[in-house]
């Protein structure tokens, strides 16, 4: 039984948290597809699987107004004694969980990034965002119309699959770029994206800016082009051109200040940073929107990467308590100021950091991330680990004896894993010792055995059996040049920690796909039942 008293939170209690805008990390802390399927409106989905890897970083006050829930799984309390055990100091545990929002009269959502979602629907309900539809648009790439195509998405998803034609521009790059891109007027912009909220927020964005090219949105993005028959590209390359001119620069930076201005975002220079940082009563990300290659070539020390367009379509996984101050920077004066656009009409408190001077982006290469120690643990090496496995063929009891549990993600996992390994779920690992062999000891291991430390403790507590840690985790395996199995070979848990995205991938089933785009139509009206968001559209 547990020793940690952990006290309750009421559906009222949350939503007059919202309503006021003070502070509130409300935590959904079970794997990602049962978060997808119902949870509230600001939940951020912040697994207890990775608790520790992510905590100090989405929640860096440790005084913060932390509320978990669950929906009856038990993962909840759990998490709530891991934040107290870290050091958090106002941790308490939703009253009734998921079924007990609803049943106090809460709005349910669906789906992840929710909040950004519903903020693009509300957007185009209001500002009647100019759009096109998948044949219109083909039917002028067919006729060689003066048109130019720019997916908003990330550059990773756009070498997935692309609409013939069209240039990869993620969001924030936009209004920094269009002109470079269509320097004639008379050429019409489209703008894409997998779904409806990037095409929506990129195509308003240069509405907003006020480029004299025609723009509209793919209508329902390469889900519509998909659903009217017509064929995708994959594994395409064509990015923006890195090079600007100095007008093209002047006329964005002119164009986004005043978009900036317009929805309220506030100013501030590096001294008035050091005050907001200061103040301890206060939570303050700071984030760098620039692309992550520009980022690891010179930061402002304890800015993280960003980039704009995700930040707006991913708000709640950067910024995870609701109510927070955020400071936005980049080195042109164009993508922050538009990224901060939108954040202020999604109700965040946003400032864009002016006066940087190129020698303050000193600091290069990823951001440190801040850890607790992870517990104690006896560590082998690959060589050693590949020694009990051997022997435990030659004596017949392969599988048995030496039993390796996998912490990757389940999609890591399938890519490549020790041979034998048995993916599990941390949040699951109970379930997950049921259905593995009886094992005279356990070896636990992930990507880099980073994650895999912290379920030390977890699986001493549950076995008496000795509990070792794989060093350098798989990645260290196969560097050692040892054989790697691939494919879903052992589950031990259920492939729930990532939700299957209909618009990702291209063997989506059509139904899937079509009600995807249903739900997003509903998404306004959810808004209004909800009534917490507070989103202004300019």
């Amino acid at each position: 039984m547990s020793s940690i008293r952990i006290g309750i939170r009421s559906f009222q209690q949350v939503r007059d948290d919202l309503l006021a805008r003070r502070e509130i990390a409300l935590l959904d802390v079970r794997e990602e597809a049962p978060h997808a399927e119902a949870h509230p409106l600001f939940a951020a989905n912040l697994s207890f699987s990775h608790l520790e890897l992510l905590a100090y970083a989405r929640i860096p006050r440790r005084d913060t107004t932390i509320v978990v829930l669950d929906d009856g799984e038990g993962v909840a309390q759990k998490a709530a004694e891991r934040f107290v055990a870290l050091g958090y100091s106002n941790v308490s545990v939703l009253d009734g969980g998921v079924t007990g929002w609803k049943a106090a009269g809460g709005e349910l959502f669906q789906d992840v990034n929710v909040p950004s979602k519903s903020f693009g629907e509300l957007v185009e309900s209001k500002r009647h965002t100019p759009s096109l539809s998948a044949p219109e648009v083909k039917a002028l790439l067919d006729a060689k119309e003066n048109v130019v195509v720019l997916d908003a998405r990330r550059f990773d998803e756009y070498q997935n699959m692309n609409i013939p034609t069209s240039i990869s521009v993620p969001g924030a790059e936009l209004v920094l770029r269009v002109r470079e891109l269509a320097p004639d007027p008379n050429t019409r912009v489209i703008v894409n994206c997998a779904g409806r909220t990037r095409s929506i927020i990129g195509t308003q964005s240069l509405v907003n800016a006020g480029i004299p090219n025609q723009v509209h949105a793919l209508r329902n993005g390469t889900i519509g082009w998909t659903l009217a028959g017509q064929q995708l590209e994959h594994g395409n390359s064509r990015q923006f051109p890195v090079e600007l001119t100095a007008a093209t620069r002047a006329q964005a930076a002119a164009d986004a200040r005043a978009v900036a201005d317009r929805a309220g975002v506030k100013r501030l220079e590096v001294q008035g940073l050091q005050a907001l940082r200061t103040d301890t009563a206060r939570t303050t990300y700071r984030f760098d929107v620039r692309t992550p290659q520009e980022y690891e070539a010179g930061h402002l020390p304890g800015f993280l990467s960003a980039p704009g367009g995700q930040l707006v379509q991913e708000t709640e996984s950067n910024a995870t308590v609701r109510g927070a101050r955020i400071v936005l920077i980049d080195d042109d004066g164009v993508r922050a100021n538009m990224t901060a656009s939108w954040l202020a009409q999604m109700a965040w408190e946003v400032y864009v950091l002016d006066g940087a001077t190129a020698q303050q982006f000193s600091e290069q290469g990823l951001a440190p991330r801040e850890l607790p120690p992870a517990p104690s643990s006896e560590k082998i090496t690959p060589q050693t680990l590949a020694g009990w496995l051997e022997q435990d063929k030659a004596q017949g009891n392969a599988g048995k004896g030496t039993v390796v549990l996998d912490f990757s993600t389940s999609a890591n996992y399938v890519k490549q894993h020790v041979p034998g390994a048995w993916f599990a779920l941390r949040s699951q690992l109970a379930q997950a010792l049921q259905n593995v062999p009886a094992a005279e000891r356990y070896v636990v291991t992930c990507g880099s055995s980073l994650l895999a430390a912290f379920v030390i403790g977890d699986l001493a507590a549950l076995t008496d059996k000795p509990v070792f840690l794989l060093e350098g985790g798989n990645n260290g395996w196969k560097a050692a040049g040892l054989p790697i199995e691939t494919g879903a070979t052992s589950l031990a848990s259920p492939r729930i920690d990532r939700y299957r995205r209909p618009y990702e991938g291209t063997d989506n089933p059509a139904s899937a796909m079509q009600a995807y785009l249903d739900w997003e139509f509903g998404l306004v009206e959810q808004l209004g039942r909800d009534g917490t968001h507070g989103f202004q559209v300019i």
